[in-house]
């Protein structure tokens, strides 16, 4: 609980400032600047915990981890500077802080949206839940699977900047169903050839819908908050991050039992999640058609 509560408080702010931070016509760059550094982290974190498995007791990775973070608490603590707007509200208050929660609350257009976004994340949290169960258990049990998780990040880092470049012109939303879809349909590749490299290149694929819809899914949300309350939208925001891990995590859980164990049919785990992904891409374009044009103008 404690490194979610960490989480909590720090992603939040860090969209929220490159919110405050990035001009209206560079928002979607900034954010692209953003997701690409956050995964460099993504990158080293497997990379260093293979290594460290595979010289230490596996409970080292974490010591390495915490100690990691504890160095990154002085970095902020020395470096950090929160920008600022001329003309913008900051809140100054904790009421005024819960009233701007409450008005979001009971937003239902907005929260419809979370909770129909969260369809994608029970989909991308099954590379770290269900994948390295699945290769171990049924392609090769000799894998490093520490390793295997290193292609999504380098995917980001290299390819991000280009393809937001390549997709600025379509609109946000757009961008966000796109995303969702790449990524459902990804997963069909396991059910082709289950092998380590077609896991390699679902991950790629996985990817690529990540690197399509994520800048612009923040930049989406950043352009509805009000000034000052940057913040606030972000950190919910994060709420179908939280909603597909708990939910992706015990729907994993049951379907590697049955179509594992009981079946024996593990492809089938893959059908199950790349309709959950189809399916989420195609309530967010009705989303799209229906409910948020009726009351938004193209973002």
């Amino acid at each position: 609980m404690l490194p979610a509560l960490g989480i909590a408080l720090v992603k939040p702010s860090i969209v929220g400032t490159t919110a405050r931070a990035s001009k209206p016509s560079a928002r979607s760059i900034g954010y692209s600047i953003y997701y690409t550094l956050v995964n460099i982290g993504s990158a080293l974190g497997p990379l260093v915990a293979s290594w460290v498995h595979q010289r230490m007791a596996v409970e080292k990775v974490f010591l390495v981890a915490a100690v990691s973070v504890f160095f990154m608490f002085f970095a902020v603590l020395l470096f950090f500077k929160e920008p600022r707007r001329a003309g913008e509200i900051e809140v100054v208050s904790l009421s005024q802080s819960a009233r701007n929660f409450w008005t979001v609350v009971t937003n239902p257009r907005f929260m419809l949206f979370l909770l129909i976004f969260s369809g994608y994340w029970i989909v991308y949290w099954q590379m770290f839940i269900t994948l390295p169960l699945y290769v171990h258990s049924y392609i090769s049990t000799t894998a490093d699977t520490e390793l295997l998780l290193v292609t999504g990040p380098v995917v980001v880092i290299v390819l991000q900047l280009v393809v937001t470049h390549v997709t600025q012109k379509l609109p946000a939303f757009t961008a966000i169903i796109l995303g969702t879809l790449i990524s459902g349909l990804a997963w069909l590749l396991l059910i082709v050839s289950p092998s380590v490299p077609m896991a390699v290149a679902t991950l790629i694929v996985v990817a690529l819908g990540e690197i399509t819809q994520t800048p612009r899914y923040y930049e989406y949300v950043s352009r509805l908050a009000p000034s000052g309350q940057q913040g606030t939208y972000m950190g919910f925001a994060f709420m179908p991050l939280g909603i597909g891990s708990f939910i992706g995590g015990r729907l994993s859980g049951k379907l590697l039992h049955h179509f594992g164990e009981v079946t024996h049919q593990p492809e089938r785990v893959w059908w199950v999640f790349s309709g959950v992904g189809v399916a989420t891409a195609a309530l967010l374009w009705i989303y799209d058609k229906t409910i948020r044009k009726s009351v938004a103008s193209e973002v």
